[in-house]
């Protein structure tokens, strides 16, 4: 059978998703602990690759099963195996169709800055901070900018290796609680870095660094030398996936789990 589970992941002693040699993946884990619950070799597939540091509250995958297995197996089972900073938080069987990567039609990111003078030390994993005063107004009116279907070439990594910069992205908006900063970007898929350098661009616009207009500027330039830097990995969360109604995948509430109103 196959089955898909939903993933939650700290990634911070992690070097990505992906499974590599000589370093520790979440993928590497995952399967680890799915090959003992199967009791057979188990590799999985993600809906999408997420980078050395970068978190997940609701990254989903599919696998290949001859176990016959209840999906508590896959649940409660599971989470016994894994290591304390990955989860399970859902199992289902589906249709032999169903791919995590290729039947997603979205994915959704949000992006945390603790925006303080002073640092923290309890959540310093899972955001990024950032001692200069955000304008988040500002930086809210630049996201118009960015909205709906656009060649990303100034947004994506040098070395990406996508064979087009055309993404369409759905949503795109910056609000604040309290101290925290928050990111939140969804599209039809991304290209290498993308979030994270417009993270960067948006944060230069939240210092008045930049205006907003010129995250339409650097649309047009088609340069990636002309953004900003790239933000850091700590801050990001790949937080949802959409899939087809027919599907049945299970929603999950947004994260990171740690912010209030996170759940929208």
């Amino acid at each position: 059978m196959r089955v898909a589970l939903g993933v939650e992941y700290n990634g911070a002693r992690y070097s990505g998703w992906q499974r590599q040699s000589h370093v520790n993946s979440v993928q590497q884990e995952v399967e680890t602990a799915l090959s003992r619950i199967c009791n057979h070799p188990v590799e999985i597939i993600c809906a999408g690759r997420t980078d050395a540091g970068v978190h997940g509250t609701g990254q989903v995958i599919h696998f290949n099963t001859d176990a016959d297995r209840d999906m508590v197996a896959f649940t409660l089972g599971m989470n016994t195996l894994l290591p304390k900073d990955i989860a399970i938080r859902f199992a289902k069987p589906v249709n032999d169709d169903f791919h995590a990567r290729f039947s997603a039609t979205a994915r959704r990111y949000r992006y945390i800055i603790y925006n303080n003078p002073l640092r923290g030390a309890v959540l310093n994993e899972g955001v990024t901070h950032y001692h200069h005063a955000l304008d988040e107004t500002k930086m809210q009116e630049a996201c118009q900018y960015l909205i709906g279907k656009h060649d990303f070439t100034s947004f994506r990594a040098i070395h990406c290796q996508a064979n087009t910069a055309i993404r369409t992205i759905h949503h795109l908006s910056v609000e604040r609680q309290g101290s925290y900063v928050i990111i939140d970007i969804k599209a039809n898929a991304f290209l290498h870095h993308m979030v994270r350098n417009i993270t960067g661009c948006l944060t230069d616009i939240g210092i008045h660094k930049q205006e907003p207009i010129w995250l339409k500027e650097l649309l047009d330039l088609k340069e990636r030398a002309k953004a900003s830097a790239t933000a850091k990995a700590a801050g990001l969360y790949l937080v949802d996936v959409d899939y087809p109604v027919e599907f049945e995948i299970p929603s999950t509430p947004l994260g990171p789990l740690f912010l209030p109103e996170a759940h929208g």
